[in-house]
C-alpha cells in the first residue's frame, strides 16, 4: 500500500476507495451486493465500522467512514478477504453465472501472481485511504461518492441507485443504515 494513502489517525474520518483486480465488474448480481451490503452490516455491529456515505459500482467502493473499536484498517482487510472468499464461492458455486470461467481465470491469475494469497484474488490489494479533515472536503467527497452512479448512466437521480447512501440523505430508507450527519 502507497504511503500516501495509509490510515494514520485512528479516530480519522476518510475517505476510501477499493476496487477489484482489473477492475473486473462482478458487482452485476444482487447476490454479490448482498455479500457486500451483509458484511457491512457485520463490520458495522461487530467491528465498530460507522459508514458516512457508500456507494457500491460495478468494480469499486467508495466510503466516508472512521471505526469506533478496531483499527480501520483491519475492518477494511477483514473485509476484502472475507468478501472475496465469499464472492468467489459464489462465482464457482453459481450455475447461472455466464462469466464464471473467466472471471475465475482472471482472479486465479492474479491470486498466483501475488505471494499474499492462496488461489484467487479479487479485490487490488491496496486501497485508498485519505483522512478528510474538513467539512467542506467532507461534504465534497460525499457528492462525489453520490453522483458515480449518475456520472456512469446508470440513474439520473442519486438518490435512485439502490447500493448508495444518497438514499439515505434523501430521506429514503437505504439497504445500510449510515450516519447522515458529520
Amino acid at each position: 500500500m502507497a504511503s500516501n494513502y495509509k490510515i494514520k489517525n485512528p479516530n480519522g474520518l476518510y475517505f476510501i476507495t477499493f476496487a477489484t483486480v482489473q477492475w473486473v465488474d462482478v458487482f452485476t448480481r444482487s447476490i454479490y451486493f448482498e455479500i457486500l451490503i451483509d458484511s457491512f452490516r457485520f463490520c458495522m455491529k461487530e467491528k465498530g465500522l460507522e459508514i458516512y456515505s457508500f456507494v457500491i459500482m460495478s468494480n469499486h467502493i467508495h466510503l466516508v467512514a472512521k471505526s469506533t473499536k478496531e483499527p480501520l484498517q483491519n475492518i477494511i482487510r477483514d473485509f476484502k478477504k472475507f468478501t472475496s472468499v465469499k464472492i468467489i464461492s459464489e462465482i464457482r458455486n453459481n450455475p447461472q453465472e455466464s462469466r464464471k470461467n473467466w472471471m475465475l481465470w482472471i482472479f486465479g491469475s492474479a491470486g498466483k501472481n501475488n505471494p499474499n494469497n492462496i488461489n484467487y484474488q479479487l479485490w487490488q490489494q491496496e486501497y485508498h485511504g485519505i483522512e478528510l479533515f474538513t467539512n467542506e472536503v467532507i461534504e465534497t467527497k460525499i457528492n462525489y461518492i453520490h453522483q458515480n452512479p449518475v456520472r456512469v448512466g446508470i440513474v439520473e437521480n442519486d438518490f435512485d441507485y439502490i447500493y448508495c447512501s444518497a438514499r439515505n440523505y434523501a430521506g429514503k430508507s437505504g439497504v445500510l443504515d449510515v450516519i447522515v450527519e458529520y
